[in-house]
């Protein structure tokens, strides 16, 4: 018995499609907001990590022992409490490891947010300014 062509895989492919449809209708009416968090910069993950613990070299001897390639960006992440302060301490943190980067001949992106830890760097792939690597 061949059974009917048309069977429950094409309607389970209809309905697919339907959905497909659905939501490239409703991410294309979204704001232009929305559209720019989408078209943020990727993450990958980091070739490097330097924490600033107090027993850590400078972090300007740190980046002298990694390798230089123009594609990585270096990521300087400070955090802080909700003590009073600690969002300068974090400030005054970043800037100075922002300084021991460009002795180094680095740049750097800065992120400041709340959180516990010390302050950390990482040394990645992510794409700077919104350009794509090839893949």
């Amino acid at each position: 018995m061949k059974g009917n062509a048309f069977g429950w895989q094409t309607s389970l492919a209809d309905l697919s499609l339907i959905l497909f449809m659905l939501s490239a209708a409703a991410l294309h009416g979204r704001p232009a907001a929305h559209r720019a968090e989408v078209r943020a910069s990727p993450r990958s993950e980091p070739l490097a990590v330097y924490d600033a613990a107090p027993d850590a070299p400078r972090l300007a001897e740190w980046l002298g022992q990694q390798a230089v390639d123009p594609r990585q960006q270096l990521t300087i992440t400070t955090r802080y409490g909700s003590q009073s302060g600690a969002r300068e301490a974090a400030l005054r943190e970043a800037a100075r490891l922002l300084a021991e980067a460009g002795e180094a001949g680095r740049s750097a992106r800065v992120v400041i947010e709340p959180g516990a830890g010390p302050a950390r760097v990482a040394l990645a792939y992510d794409v700077p300014g919104g350009t794509a690597l090839a893949r």
